[in-house]
C-alpha cells in the first residue's frame, strides 16, 4: 500500500521519508536531482508558478511508481487538483507541525533559504490555510514530533487497507500508540494491529462480551464483569486479577478491554498493577469511550466516597474504535455519551464546535475523530494532568459530584458530566451559550435538571472531594466563558456554586 506523507513546511517529511530507506522518495529532492537547482534557486529564478508545474508532474509520475512506497510532498502539492485526485487511491498521511515548531525548525525569517518563510505573518496565515486540506485528506495524522522511527507508524498500518480507518498517532512521554476509527474494525473483521503479538486476554462486560467477545479469537482468556458503574470497584478489581492468575496470565500476555469507559478503566487499571503493569489495547464500544475515556491512559476505580480516586496513569499500547458498535447502543446511552461530545466541541471550539453545535450526529466519524484528535493533543502536553489537561474535567466537578451524592446508581456518567456542563457554563458567566448547550442536549434526549430528591448539600459536599483538589485550598473549577476559551484552576465563591446547582433542580 502506498503511502503519501504530507504537511506544512518542517513537519518532517522527508526526514520521515529516510528513516523507511529504499523505496521512499522526496518530491523536492527528485525535482532538484532533475533541474539541477535548489527548489529556492526555481522560486526566484522561474517565479512559483514554474516551480508549482514542476512539483506537479514529479508528484504525479512518484505516484504512478509501483516501485515507490512512499512519497514525501512538498508543503504546496495540495494546490493541484491532479494531484488531490490522485491522492484517492493511497494513504495519505498529514505529519502535523505547530506553526512555531515550523518556524523554528526550518530556521525561518528574512534571511531563509525558503522564499514562503520570510515573513513570519505571511508564514502563519499560510499555515493557518494549509491545515484544513491537510485535515481534509488524511488517514492518518501523526505529530511531527514523531519522525524518527517513522517505521513504527508504518507498521501500525499493517493490515490496514488505506480508506479502511482513519488513524491518529497518539503521543506522550511515557508511550505513543495508534488509534483506529473506522466502521466494522471490530464487528466485520475483528481486526488486531500486526505490531502486537502475544497472548490475548479479552475483558469485557456482559453486554460486549455478548457482541464482541469473540471477535479477538484466538482468545486466551476472557472475563467478564457486570455492566455499569458499580463495576468499577476494588472487589471487581480483584476479582479480575484472580481470575487472571487462574488463566495463568503473565506480563507479556496483553489484554483487550472491551466495553464502554468502565470497562476500560478497570481492565486497565488491572493492566497497570497485575505483575506490575502489562500491556492493553482499549476497544471502546460506547460513545463516551469511542470520544474520551478511551484515551490518555487515565485508569482506576471508584471509591464510594468519590469517583475515580483510586487508579494509575498507564497508556494503552493502541484503541480501535469501531464506529459500527454504537450502532447496538441503546438511545439513553448514546445520548449520554453526546454530554462528552459537547463538551469536547467546547474545549476545541472552532471547526469541531461549529460541527457539533450545527447538529451533526453523535456517531458522525467526523465528530468522533475530532473529539478523540482535541483530547491526543492535550494529553500529548500535559500526561499527568498538571495543568492543561484538567480542562477536559469541564463539566465534571458538579458531574462527579452528583454521580458520588446518588451512590452511582440514579445516573449515567454522561447524564451527570451534562448536568456540570450547565452548572459550569453558568458559572463561567456564558448564559447564551449555556441556553444553546442546554438546547442541544435537550434534542439528545439527556436530563436538564436534578432528582427533585436528591439534597443540595450532598451535591455541594461531594465536590469538596474532587481529584482536582490539592492541600487544604478550595476545589479547582474548569470554566468556559467561550467554545474554545476553557480556563482551569479557576476559584468559585460558595455563594456562586450553590446557586448553580440549585439551578439544576429546576
Amino acid at each position: 500500500m502506498k503511502s503519501v506523507l504530507v504537511g506544512f513546511m518542517g513537519a518532517g517529511k522527508s526526514t520521515a521519508a529516510r528513516t523507511l530507506g529504499e523505496g521512499a522518495a522526496d518530491v523536492d529532492a527528485v525535482i532538484e536531482a532533475r533541474v539541477g537547482r535548489s527548489v529556492q534557486e526555481i522560486f526566484e529564478q522561474d517565479g512559483e508558478a514554474a516551480f508549482r508545474e514542476l512539483e506537479e508532474q514529479a508528484t504525479l509520475e512518484l505516484l504512478a511508481d509501483h516501485a515507490i512506497h512512499t512519497v514525501a510532498l512538498g508543503g504546496g502539492a495540495l494546490g493541484s487538483s491532479r494531484v488531490r485526485e490522485a491522492l484517492k487511491e493511497v494513504r495519505v498521511i498529514w505529519l502535523d507541525v505547530e506553526v512555531d515548531l515550523a518556524w523554528e525548525r526550518i530556521g525561518a525569517g528574512k534571511d531563509s533559504a525558503r522564499p514562503l518563510a520570510r515573513d513570519p505573518q505571511a508564514f502563519e496565515r499560510l499555515h493557518s490555510e494549509r491545515r484544513p486540506d491537510y485535515e481534509a485528506l488524511a488517514d492518518v495524522i501523526v505529530p511531527a514530533s514523531r519522525v524518527e522511527n517513522f517505521s513504527e507508524v508504518i507498521a501500525s498500518l499493517e493490515g490496514l487497507g488505506a480508506k479502511e480507518a482513519q488513524v491518529l498517532w497518539a503521543t506522550t512521554a511515557s508511550g505513543d500508540y495508534p488509534v483506529y476509527i473506522g466502521r466494522g474494525l471490530v464487528s466485520e473483521r475483528g481486526f488486531w494491529p500486526a505490531n502486537i503479538p502475544g497472548r490475548r486476554v479479552v475483558i469485557s462486560d456482559y453486554n460486549a462480551g455478548r457482541h464482541y467477545g469473540e471477535a479477538f479469537e484466538p482468545t486466551f482468556a476472557g472475563i467478564r464483569v457486570m455492566p455499569g458503574e458499580q463495576s468499577k470497584t476494588l472487589a471487581h478489581a480483584e476479582i479480575v486479577w484472580t481470575e487472571m492468575v487462574r488463566h495463568g496470565v503473565t506480563r507479556t500476555d496483553v489484554v483487550a478491554a472491551i466495553g464502554g469507559g468502565v470497562v476500560g478503566d478497570l481492565a486497565g487499571f488491572c493492566a497497570a498493577t497485575y505483575q506490575r503493569g502489562m500491556r492493553y489495547v482499549q476497544v471502546p464500544t460506547t460513545l463516551v469511550a469511542q470520544v474520551d475515556s478511551a484515551y490518555g491512559g487515565k485508569t482506576g476505580v471508584d471509591l464510594s466516597e468519590a469517583k475515580n480516586y483510586v487508579g494509575a496513569f498507564h497508556q494503552p499500547v493502541a484503541v480501535i474504535a469501531d464506529t459500527a458498535t454504537l450502532e447496538t447502543l441503546p438511545a439513553e446511552e448514546l445520548a449520554a455519551g453526546y454530554a462528552e461530545v459537547v463538551k469536547t466541541g467546547l474545549l476545541a471550539g472552532g471547526a469541531l464546535w461549529d460541527l457539533i453545535s450545527g447538529g451533526a450526529a453523535p456517531n458522525d466519524p467526523r465528530v468522533i475523530a475530532g473529539c478523540a484528535l482535541t483530547k491526543l493533543r492535550v494529553v500529548a502536553e500535559d500526561e499527568q494532568d498538571l495543568g492543561l489537561r484538567q480542562t477536559l474535567n469541564l463539566g465534571h466537578t458538579v458531574g462527579h459530584a452528583i454521580e458520588t451524592a446518588t451512590g452511582y446508581a440514579r445516573y449515567r456518567h454522561g447524564e451527570a458530566v451534562g448536568l456540570g456542563l450547565l452548572a459550569a457554563l453558568r458559572l463561567s458567566g456564558a448564559d447564551s451559550l449555556r441556553d444553546e448547550v442546554a438546547g442541544l442536549m435537550g434534542e439528545a434526549g439527556l436530563p436538564l435538571t436534578l432528582d427533585p430528591s436528591l439534597d443540595v448539600d450532598q451535591v455541594i459536599f461531594a465536590t469538596a472531594r474532587d481529584k482536582k483538589r490539592v492541600g487544604e485550598g478550595p476545589v479547582p473549577f474548569v470554566l468556559c466563558p467561550a467554545p474554545g476559551r476553557a480556563q482551569f484552576g479557576q476559584y468559585v465563591p460558595p455563594a456562586e456554586l450553590r446557586a448553580a446547582v440549585k439551578e439544576l433542580f429546576g
